[in-house]
């Protein structure tokens, strides 16, 4: 297995050689790495440092933090802690910048550091280029005894955040109070399992209300930790066995957002973004963005409000870029990602779960009567795997000779535009494969059209 670099950091599997997996010394390179570019900044640089559930994460977060005191780098010790709450902390407390150390939706034997800068934002590619370049030399000058740094405990920061979430005009705590909801939580025995329950009670729903689900801190994911629809199978269960309202599902560090109908039903992934976007738009008109790869029913929404609607290439620090350029009021990833302005420019599972349930508390819908509201579209999501070497530019050139009905966009890697389909092709910054996302009005035309690009690129 590659050890992957992207412009937000570096995931592998743990154990094996160094370079091609993550190991004790990979970690310390790119701590190291970081801190110099945080040093080259100011002096004494304090960085936030947190991680998710996952069972190799202590030992990933005491290698991280050892490293960054003895680069002369103070800690904010977080702990476990989601992603969004450690972007959110690091303005809170002045950080200069922040570690989440999560792999996301991978699987156990992943894990991850997520580097952020003093706005809690990702790195942006000219930064993450340069760390990648250091921890390559693996060149560095560490601290004597008595310039090391000092790390310090810190162990409100969920609350802090929840408060921020609360404090928000859309969220609406006596609608939900009164509406009697019922929930049910699946956390993947991850930071989930305490962050979202802590959310709901916070929110005004009973804790007789909320019904858990691998909720238990152990790390072992009980299933394939990507929230879809294949893998919630026991949250879908539960719904129905319990009467609940709706289901959440989490990923590991709590950035994206799945949710499930009252039927036990999939809402969609996709379509999280939209149906928060939906009732941002219906307390503020404003534009939307979404990256190349999720549906166009965030488009169709936004137009049917008065709004404009943009895309970015797929990663929330691009998202972000074109947010900020284009002053949008709501904004994300499909895969369950929504991005606040007013809270913080970062993926939040916990924000996109205050705005649903004070939409369902308001609207007094269910949850199947909110996904009629939108367009019907399905997605195919499949993947390629690459070999070592593969040349990625001709393959898009050869997709590009064989197609003559469709409009060409290389903002990133290539998506193919047809009336009323598109195929998304891109290499991932997670797994070496080709993603192949399609969507269209049928799940059929939407497979159909994938095997149409992939049937050209193997032959």
């Amino acid at each position: 297995m590659t050890l992957i670099s992207s412009i937000s950091g570096i995931r592998g599997t743990i154990g094996g050689f160094p370079v091609n997996n993550l190991t004790p010394i990979d970690i310390i390179n790119y701590s190291a790495a970081y801190s110099v570019m945080m040093k080259e900044k100011c002096d004494r640089p304090v960085v936030m440092v947190g991680r998710d559930g996952r069972v190799t994460g202590p030992i990933v977060q005491s290698l991280v933090m050892n490293t960054l005191l003895m680069m002369g780098v103070d800690v904010l010790d977080c702990g476990l802690t989601t992603t969004p709450t450690i972007e959110m902390g690091i303005v809170q407390y002045c950080a200069d910048g922040g570690i989440m150390i999560s792999a996301s939706h991978n699987p156990m034997q992943w894990n991850a550091l997520k580097l952020f800068n003093s706005r809690g934002e990702f790195i942006d590619g000219e930064e993450g280029a340069r760390i990648k370049a250091l921890a390559g030399e693996g060149s560095f000058v560490y601290c004597d005894y008595k310039s090391m740094g000092k790390m310090y405990m810190v162990d409100d920061i969920l609350d802090c955040h929840i408060d921020k979430i609360i404090d928000l005009p859309y969220v609406d705590i006596k609608a939900i109070r009164e509406s009697g909801l019922r929930v049910a939580v699946d956390g993947i025995n991850s930071t989930g399992g305490f962050a979202v329950p802590r959310l709901l009670e916070r929110l005004g729903i009973k804790k007789e209300g909320i019904i858990k689900l691998n909720c238990d801190i152990t790390g072992e994911f009980s299933h394939n930790p990507e929230p879809l629809a294949a893998n919630l199978v026991d949250l879908s269960a539960m719904i129905r066995g319990n009467g609940c309202d709706f289901g959440i599902a989490v990923d590991p560090d709590v950035d994206r957002l799945a949710l499930m109908c009252e039927t036990g039903d999939y809402f969609g992934e996709e379509y999280t973004l939209v149906a928060c976007a939906d009732y941002v738009l219906s307390k503020r008109l404003g534009n939307t963005v979404s990256n190349l790869s999720s549906s166009r029913a965030l488009k169709d929404l936004t137009l049917s409000k008065g709004g404009r609607y943009f895309t970015a290439p797929v990663g929330e620090v691009n998202v972000v870029r074109k947010m900020k350029a284009c002053e949008a009021v709501i904004g994300g990833e499909g895969n369950g990602g929504v991005i606040l302005p007013e809270l913080h420019y970062g993926r939040d599972s916990l924000l996109g779960i205050a705005l649903i349930t004070s939409f369902l508390a308001e609207s007094k819908m269910t949850m199947s009567q909110i996904r009629k509201r939108y367009t019907d579209y399905y997605m195919a999501k499949d993947k390629i795997d690459l070999k070592a070497g593969t040349d990625f530019v001709s393959i898009k050139d050869k997709v590009k000779d064989s197609i003559t009905d469709g409009i060409f966009n290389e903002e990133d890697g290539l998506k193919i535009d047809f009336p009323d389909m598109w195929v998304h092709l891109r290499t991932s910054n997670t797994e070496p494969i080709i993603r192949v996302y399609s969507e269209a009005k049928t799940q059929e035309e939407a497979e159909a059209i994938a095997r149409r690009i992939k049937d050209i690129i193997m032959r």
